[in-house]
């Protein structure tokens, strides 16, 4: 098998594992190249091209919901580091990528498999002399040695723990262990000094977990294990997989957990404000913000005299347009209309029904709904 049908095949696999990034074919300026495993990840607000592909995808696990897994019979290849390396090189001197994203399925041995990825990094390291981005798969269960050569050679690692309990997993896959072989190991990369942090991700709906155990165990790993983010995937049901006739879980759940997450995140909401919205431990359907808005707010809030927690509940005011306004006041001065409010930064249409500027109430809650 040649290094371009190995790319096919080792690109295809890896699409599953989530990276902020979206397929090349979305974006028109390098259609032409139309090279396989080439993605877009969005990386401290630029969107650059990388490398996102499988070590081998040859797996000695038993996940039940993965197309690599010991139980699927899908076409197997494999990379020798030097395969993989030189490929690499050759797409980032012909300008396709800048980035690679590189995991591994375990054929046997985690520490091998890991081995072989961290070969591949330090040829392209050392030997093509590159010192861009690489985000490094950390495998469930390798050594700790191993591990710090990763977060030496990495900018970013991450180990995807897919379900928020050791129960949970135990649903999907008899070869992981939790607690020792996922929690352990992000505890030893939360000591280790990485330029982008570590991340991890959820198979959403695969376990049959509510959203209210993944919320929880996410802001577990936020404040223990210093995580930096988390993806979510929603489960498809793949044919050959053991559970192929599951049921598929929306999109629309996925898209909710994302804007959970960035609240809990970057807005620093309490977990507990979740959960007073949620109905059988699920997020209800819709703005995850505008549910709480309204569980929020008793009557409408007058932009002028609110506090920034106030602000922040607000659809359509974030942190920057919040302390736009609080620092407006300061300086003595009143917001008048909501021509004011929008050159703020605020998104007045989400806004609306939630504020009143002086005695006038901008909309109604139901005329929004």
């Amino acid at each position: 098998m040649n290094v371009i049908e190995k790319a096919r095949i080792l690109g295809a696999s890896s699409k599953w594992d989530r990276c902020n990034a979206v397929s090349l074919s979305r974006k028109s300026e390098f259609r032409r190249a139309r090279f396989p495993g080439i993605y877009y990840s969005d990386k401290s607000g630029c969107v650059v091209p990388i490398f996102k592909v499988l070590m081998s995808n040859a797996c000695s696990f038993d996940c039940k919901y993965c197309q690599n897994s010991a139980c699927c019979s899908k076409p197997k290849a494999a990379f020798t580091p030097e395969e993989l390396a030189e490929l690499f090189y050759r797409l980032y001197k012909n300008r396709l990528v800048e980035g690679l994203f590189l995991s591994s399925a375990v054929t046997c041995d985690a520490d091998l498999a890991e081995e072989r990825m961290l070969e591949a990094v330090r040829l392209i390291r050392e030997k093509y002399r590159f010192q861009g981005y690489i985000h490094l798969k950390i495998l469930p269960g390798i050594s700790r040695e191993l591990l710090k050569e990763a977060c030496l050679l990495a900018d970013r690692v991450s180990i995807n723990i897919e379900a928020p309990s050791a129960s949970r997993l135990a649903e999907l896959s008899s070869t992981k262990d939790y607690k020792i072989d996922l929690l352990r190991r992000q505890r030893w990369i939360a000591k280790q000094n990485l330029r982008f942090g570590h991340t991890t991700q959820f198979v959403v709906g695969a376990a049959n977990e509510s959203d209210a155990e993944i919320l929880r165990m996410l802001c577990w790993q936020y404040k223990k294990v210093g995580l930096k983010r988390a993806y979510f995937s929603a489960f498809k049901p793949l044919k050959g997989t053991p559970l192929e006739h599951k049921e598929e879980t929306p999109d629309e759940r996925e898209r909710r957990l994302y804007m959970a997450d960035y609240l809990l995140r970057k807005y620093g909401f309490p977990l507990k404000e979740f959960e007073q919205i949620m109905v059988d431990g699920n997020l209800p359907k819709g703005d995850p913000k505008i549910h709480l808005a309204m569980h929020y707010f008793d009557a409408p809030l007058d932009i002028n005299d609110a506090s920034y927690d106030e602000l922040l509940h607000v659809p359509g005011i974030g942190p920057k347009s919040a302390r736009r306004i609080i620092e407006l006041r300061e300086e003595g001065k009143r917001i008048r209309d909501v021509k004011e409010l929008a050159a703020l930064g605020v998104v007045v249409r989400r806004a609306r029904p939630f504020i009143k500027i002086g005695n006038s109430m901008q909309s109604r809650i139901g005329d929004y709904l």
